[in-house]
């Protein structure tokens, strides 16, 4: 069986794989990264968003031995140095920017990728970047304030939906 050696966030990782294995199932079962979720299996939903050499990508279409020296970045390097929450996800817990939470870690990650593009975004873009997660509980208001608040922006303008 073929081995992929990865970083992932920030360490070396490797593993034996075999050529069908997406990177979603080398991360939570042979990494037992758990934080990745599996939704649709067919890229729709975005709850499998990672990063990849700092791109956004879904790793549910990615196969892990494509990526053989890449560093990867998942939910669970996005907390802060010392543990506790990153400004992201505190955004995104200080404005109710999650119910169920089955889709957050992936809108988080979609998050970065977009402040890491464009530091202020305005409503309008952030509703655009995020077109490509499924939020079946909050309506997108909340998530769209804790992106806006991440970024630094004062969200007491953005109107209720």
């Amino acid at each position: 069986m073929p081995k992929v050696t990865m970083r992932v966030n920030g360490r070396q990782v490797s593993g034996e794989v075999e050529g069908r294995t997406l990177l979603v199932q080398f991360l939570r079962e042979g990494l037992e990264m758990t934080g990745t979720h599996v939704g649709c299996d067919t890229s729709q939903c975005g709850a499998c968003v990672v990063h990849v050499n700092g791109a956004a990508m879904k790793s549910c279409t990615t196969f892990a031995l494509d990526l053989e020296g890449a560093e990867v970045k998942t939910i669970e390097g996005m907390a802060a140095a010392d543990g506790s929450l990153g400004v992201i996800q505190q955004a995104f817990q200080d404005h109710h920017g999650l119910q169920c939470g089955f889709c957050t870690p992936g809108m988080v990650m979609s998050a970065a990728a977009l402040l890491a593009e464009n530091p202020k975004p305005t409503e309008a873009e952030v509703r655009h970047y995020l077109e490509g997660n499924i939020c079946r509980c909050t309506g997108y208001h909340n998530i769209v304030k804790a992106v806006m608040a991440a970024s630094g922006q004062d969200v007491s303008a953005i109107a209720a939906e």
